[in-house]
């Protein structure tokens, strides 16, 4: 088992003062590893990265389909959005159209990023809802495709008929038998893989052109909905958003909890994942950035890779106190 390397590095007063470890893979087309730091074989939890993958069964099975979902909407079942107003009401919406309410979704609720929406909430004195969760989206997937195949409304319970769906769709495109899984934060399974076939899994996205077999087709329309959509997929200063912005839809990008980050990047067919081990996002940002450039996809004078390239800390003051950098040996540095 190879260590971590280490990828980002936190300056103050010109010395260093913390440092960020990972583990990091790009594949080619055939799953192969291109370039790799750290061990390719480190086993994660790729959390709210691998949405896109979650999201295959609704498409493959026709459910998105049968319930008429647009582009906007796959986007959102791949999100890990900020509960802003825009996020809320579409979700509640797709709700309403399937003739299912909040109560119906099993992701729990929690206090919107979003700070506009944040504070109509207070001051209109009320409580964040089941629309507020950043999943919300990927669950309203999950009951559209539940009810599509007419099974149970459990359907975050591991031996439901759609978490035997995701499990086999994910196992396929990662090409490895997951060695276990794990409860998200919304409740969902997680099923854990390593490094090198998580982005082996991007790899697939990256090179399906929407002209093949359902599983072909449904990987491509998750990734041209997300990269149409950025705003969806996170929000207004989310480096997913900014990124994807920043890069014009020709590259999709997903975090997930615990500093994961995946890319897909068709032009170039090869996928992209890494995972920084202490968790830490400002971290896998910046990493995420720097393969990016790595591969010449996103330009390293871009405002929003600047932002995660070159990002300068500043006190409550507005002094510069300190700089995220690449560390040595990094792409990049």
């Amino acid at each position: 088992m190879t260590a971590a390397v280490r990828m980002v590095e936190l300056w103050r007063g010109g010395l260093p003062e913390s440092s960020h470890s990972g583990h990091a893979v790009i594949c080619d087309e055939t799953g192969a590893i291109v370039e790799s730091w750290g061990d390719p074989g480190a086993v994660i939890f790729p959390r709210s990265s691998c949405k896109m993958l979650q999201a295959l069964p609704l498409v493959e099975s026709g459910a998105a389909d049968a319930a008429g979902l647009r582009p906007a909407q796959l986007a959102l079942s791949c999100a890990s959005h900020q509960g802003a107003a825009l996020h809320v009401d579409t979700v509640r919406a797709w709700m309403e159209g399937l003739g299912l309410a909040e109560a119906d979704l099993r992701c729990g609720s929690h206090e919107p990023s979003d700070r506009t929406e944040r504070d109509r909430l207070i001051r209109a004195g009320d409580e964040p809802c089941q629309y507020h969760n950043n999943c919300s989206g990927k669950h309203a997937g999950f009951l559209t495709y539940s009810r599509h195949v007419k099974a149970g409304p459990e359907y975050v319970e591991i031996d439901h008929p759609l978490q035997r769906a995701i499990r086999a769709a994910f196992e396929e495109v990662t090409g490895e038998a997951s060695p276990g899984w794990g409860v998200d934060g919304c409740s969902a399974p997680n099923f854990a893989t390593t490094v090198h076939g998580l982005a082996r899994a991007m790899a697939s996205f990256a090179t399906a052109t929407g002209t093949g077999d359902a599983r072909d087709r449904a990987a491509h329309r998750l990734t041209r909905a997300m990269a149409e959509f950025p705003e969806l997929v996170g929000g207004e200063g989310r480096a997913c958003t900014e990124l994807m912005r920043a890069m014009g839809g020709r590259v999709t990008i997903k975090t997930g909890a615990e500093a994961v980050f995946v890319a897909i990047v068709p032009e170039r067919r090869m996928g992209i994942a890494l995972k920084i081990i202490d968790g830490n996002s400002r971290a896998s940002e910046a990493a995420i950035a720097a393969l990016l450039v790595r591969l010449g996809v996103l330009d390293p004078a871009h405002p929003a890779a600047r932002r995660r390239l070159a990002a300068v800390q500043r006190n409550w003051r507005g002094i510069e106190t300190g700089e995220i950098r690449l560390a040595e040996g990094f792409p990049g540095a």
